[in-house]
Parts: structure tokens; sequence; C-alpha cells
């Protein structure tokens, strides 16, 4: 059965003992064990395989564009474009932690060690201008994508050491391993199934890192069919892909017409639905999806709320402090700034009481370190650094702070005040001031969207009422993400959003050489060597325990150094729908999936 490791028998001394050889090219590979489905299955769990196809579902998009390249820095990217135009190696299974299938590649082989990884490409793939996906594409893209593309790209292909041929259809990586490491990074060889496949005569024709709105290519199931840069992008499925019959593909891609329509913020585009004139709206603002949604569209049926559940990690969503700024240098005032978050105020005022309080950057997972003491094994891996997590998350995990609701929050801005004293501070004139320079003590959070100034402005009042200036300050989209990318600011609010199997993103969200790459993740500026070893034991581990144990103690690391205000997440995923918008049956693992929708061909 292909998949199985070859195993042959030697005579020593007269036992029989087994040597593991080559492992057999397959057509699937997950992290951790075996793949969910075997060879010969007929489609994913999460779709409808007999899906109708045809018709238009349009979308609504905040803010604007002025890039068709989504892998750079430089410009803001129309959204979809990774997802429809680009294509990978493999394709990942949406209802099991990390498993690829084959996509452009027909068959994946590792060593047990994997210390190396060859992709074998199906004879019959080719971009959507009807050139053969190439060995030269592959090599191509991975080179042009670490060199020219967004940091992440720099760290994860950096990785590859070699690239061999070994025929016409396959290629070879061979992978680095820098001095002192135990073994190879277990998750390159997915990584790399995932990498973005590009034409490579039309790119290496292009300015790769400038933006542009030339057409992209690629060899995904839609074409880039319209475009008005900055408020709508069109894409059409291209009636000659190439994999349209392959099993990943069954009950996808079903859509003859996607449009994407920007709109100036939230408000807009809610009101922009509500007429009808685009299908399906993801809804993050509770208190919209609790009491908005009773136009006459809903109450008649034509309109639909639907609440898909998933069993996904939380992510950390939090107020982020920026500690390359001075004034977030000392943890005491980082932990004294948490204090003054009233969350079960905001989430009964503000959110209608939906929000869980995040205490994780893997709540809602068995990857979490909350409310469970440090195993062994965890111990084991922190001992190296014996101040990287206080005794309290080591004990049983973090707990944010928690009040009595009802908007005081005598008890936490007591503890603030007295968190700031022992870091230098005092009161003066009803003012926090450094102690010896007399300097206030104040900080400006930077925003672009109506909900995070909105929060803003909560935190800030919370804030003076302790003494803290706090400022807010709302830019357009352009701007915030230029500032983002070159870390200018004192505190901003981001998403992490997170998966059952962690990995190299890890490096790039809270690696050390990340802090200082523009582009990166790293908005915290976390340089941490705790940080980067249990980064690099969830790499290096060949067990679904080990594994676990690595995220936890990177997760408690994390925590104890206070670099967020944590905030809250959803237990659920909130998307109201017109009812020619049809969705599969089965909800994958990690929630709804747009490319698995169909409209109603009745409509």
């Amino acid at each position: 059965m292909g998949g199985k490791l070859a195993v042959f028998l030697a005579i020593v001394g007269g036992a029989l003992f087994p040597l593991i050889a080559q492992a057999d090219p397959r057509p699937a590979i997950a992290m951790h064990g075996e793949p969910a489905y075997p060879p010969g299955f007929t489609a994913f769990r999460y779709v409808n395989p007999d899906a109708p196809k045809g018709g238009t579902i349009r979308f609504g998009a905040i803010g604007s564009f002025d890039s068709l390249n989504p892998f750079i820095v430089r410009g803001t990217p129309a959204i979809g474009l990774r997802e429809h135009v680009f294509e990978s190696l493999m394709a990942r299974g949406y209802d099991e932690a990390f498993s690829l299938y084959g996509l452009l590649a027909e068959t994946i082989d590792v060593p047990p060690d994997r210390s190396w990884v060859t992709f074998r490409l199906r004879p019959n793939a080719y971009f959507s201008d009807g050139t053969p996906v190439t060995v030269d594409d592959v090599i191509f893209s991975l080179q042009t994508l670490r060199d020219k593309g967004r940091p992440n790209y720099k760290s994860y292909y950096g990785k590859v050491a070699r690239i061999e041929r070994p025929d016409a259809l396959s290629v070879k990586f061979i992978f680095r391993r820098d001095p002192g490491e135990d073994s190879a990074d277990r998750e390159m060889p997915l990584i790399l199934g995932l990498m973005p496949i590009l034409p490579k005569h039309i790119y290496e024709r292009r300015r790769f890192d400038q933006s542009s709105l030339e057409n992209p290519v690629g060899s995904g199931p839609y074409i880039v069919g319209a475009m008005k840069p900055g408020s709508q992008i069109v894409y059409r499925l291209d009636p000659h892909y190439w994999g349209a019959k392959l099993v990943v593909n069954r009950g996808q891609n079903n859509i003859e017409r996607l449009v994407y329509d920007y709109y100036r913020d939230s408000n807009a585009s809610f009101e922009a639905f509500k007429a009808g004139l685009y299908d399906a709206r993801p809804e993050e603002d509770p208190g919209r999806w609790t009491s908005e949604y009773d136009f006459p569209a809903v109450r008649d049926g034509r309109v639909r709320k639907i609440a898909f559940e998933t069993q996904m990690p939380s992510g950390m969503k939090a107020m982020v402090f920026n500690i390359r700024r001075p004034v977030f240098a000392d943890r005491r005032v980082r932990v004294a700034l948490t204090c003054l978050f009233d969350f079960e105020w905001v989430n009964r005022a503000l959110y209608h009481g939906v929000y869980k309080r995040t205490q994780s950057y893997f709540d809602n997972s068995e990857l979490s370190s909350a409310r469970r003491p440090a195993s062994p094994r965890e111990r084991a891996l922190l001992a190296p650094w014996p101040d990287a997590v206080t005794p309290e998350i080591m004990a049983h995990g973090y707990e944010a702070p928690v009040s009595d609701g009802s908007g005081q929050n005598r008890a936490n801005r007591a503890r603030a005040l007295d968190l700031l004293q022992q870091a230098g501070y005092r009161i003066a004139n009803g003012h926090i001031v450094d102690g010896k320079t007399g300097a206030p003590l104040g900080f400006e959070i930077l925003v672009a969207t109506p909900s995070d100034e909105r929060l803003a402005l909560v935190y800030a009042s919370m804030a003076r009422r302790a003494g803290v200036d706090v400022r807010v300050r709302n830019v357009d989209s352009s701007q915030y993400q230029g500032r983002l990318d070159a870390y200018d600011y004192d505190m901003i609010f981001f998403d992490w959003t997170s998966s059952l199997s962690p990995g190299n993103e890890q490096s790039f969200r809270w690696g050390s050489e990340a802090a200082d790459a523009p582009g990166s993740y790293n908005f915290i500026g976390v340089k941490s060597k705790a940080v980067d070893a249990t980064i690099s034991a969830l790499l290096a581990a060949q067990t679904e325990e080990d594994f676990v144990s690595s995220v936890r103690a990177l997760d408690r690391v994390l925590l104890s150094g206070n670099y967020v205000i944590p905030l809250f997440y959803s237990p659920s995923q909130w998307v109201a729908l017109w009812s020619r918008v049809k969705v599969p049956e089965r909800t994958s693992l990690y929630g709804y999936r747009s490319d698995s929708w169909w409209a109603d061909p009745q409509q």
C-alpha cells in the first residue's frame, strides 16, 4: 500500500532487525500521525459533492486596495487573490488539525526525520494562460518569495539548503539544520506543500517587489475578470481550469462569478447588505448581530442568520503593547495597564454579554495552558529559563483581572496604582508621573476602524480615571498598514488567529529575528530566548504529547510577559446570508468554508 515505509530485514548475529528505508511517495501527509482520508477518498466531508455550478455571489469588503500582488509588503492587495488565483503544491484538509492532500503535486515523499521532501508534479497541471506547471516554476516561486516576498516567506523558505531535480516532474528540497539543532523542522515539508506557485515566464518579467495592478496569472480555479482599483474586484471561474475534477476540489469552486465590493466602513457595508447589494456578510459586531438584524428580509426569511460552530483555538485578539517604546519596557507597567481594562463591564455594556474573556493565545483548545498546571514535560523544557514564566502561570495558567461589572473597577485600579508605584511612578495632581523626571505616563492607541476606535475610547476613559493619559488616533487603512509595517505606534489592536497545528508562523509572530524585520507580525517586539526555544521545540516535536507540551510552554512564556491586554472571543462564527446562498450541512473543524458554498439556481 502506498505510503507505508519499506521495511527490509537484515541478519545480524543470527537475529532479524527491521531497517527503515526511504518513505514511499504518497498522495497525502499529516503533521502528526496519519491523514484522516485514505487514498481513493471521493470528497471532503464538509462539502456537498453534488453542489450545482454557476451563478454569482457578491461579498462586501472594507477599505480599499491598490495592488494585485498579495505576496509583498508594499501596497494593499485586493481580497481573494491568494485563495482564488494562486494554488499550492498541496491542498489542506479542513476537518483535521494539519493534513495536506495532493493538488499541483501528485505525491509527496519524506524520510522519517523529514530532513528533505520531494514533490512530484501532475503532468496535466497548467496555468490559466495554458502554460504547463514545471519544476522551474516551483524553484522560481521559492526563490522569488524568499528574496522579494513578505518577511515570513524569507523565514520559512530560507530553511531550504539545497534543491535537486530527480526527474523532469520532481523537485527535492533538502533542509538546512543550524548548528546545535537536534532535529529538522518537521513542519517544513508541509510549509513547502502550501507554497504558492507562480508562473516563472510571467513574474520573471515583472518587478515582483513593487506594488502593481498588472493582471495576476496563476493556476487556480479563478481568473480576475474585472477590476476597479480600490472599489471592486471580480473573479470569474476559469472554464479551462485544469484541476476541476480533482477529488480535493470536488464540491468546491461552485460559483461562476465572485464579486467583492468595497465599502468605506462597516456601517456602510451593513446598509448595503440590508439593501441586497451583496449576498454574504460575516458579522463581528455582537450588538449588531443581536439587535440590528431585524430588517424585513430577515423577518420574511430572505436573509438567514447562521452561527457556525468551530473547534478552533480562539487565537489572541488584544490591545498590543509595542515594547520597543520605552513607556512599555517595564512589565509592571504593562500589568497595571491590563488591570485598568474592565472586561466584565465592557462585555455587558457594549457587547450584550456574548463574548468570553481570552485567557490564552490558544484558548478554547487542548493547546491552551489556561486552567491547568504545567506538566513535567513543560517544566523540563522551560528549566533553562527559570524566570521566563511566573510562578502563578506555571501553577495554574494565566488569569485575566476580574471586576464586579459595575463599571467602578476599584480593586483592579488600586492594584494598578500599586504596580505603577513599584515601577517608579507617583501621583501628582491627579496624574501618574515618572518619579524622577516628572514626565506624565501616557501613550497613543492607533486605530483604523470605528469598532476599534469605540473600544479604544472606552479604555482611554478607564485609564484617565487612574491618571494615565491615553490618546486615540484614527487613520485611514493605507496609513495604518504603513505604520504597522514600520512598527510606528505605541499600541494597536490586533487579532492573531490560531490553528490546531501552530508552526512556523509562530516565529514570524514572536521570534527574535522577526522583531526587527519590517512587515512581520511580531507587532509586540518580543525578543526572548525562551520564546525562541519553545517555538523550536514545537517545530521539532515528533509526538502529539511533545507538540502539545511545547505549545503550552510557549503560551505560558508569552502570557508571563504580559505583552498584550487580552480581549475576548466569540465561540461561534456569525454569518448572515441571503437565501440564494446555500451551504453544506456539515461545518469543517475550522468553521465555514465559503469556497464550498453554491448559489440556488432557482433564485
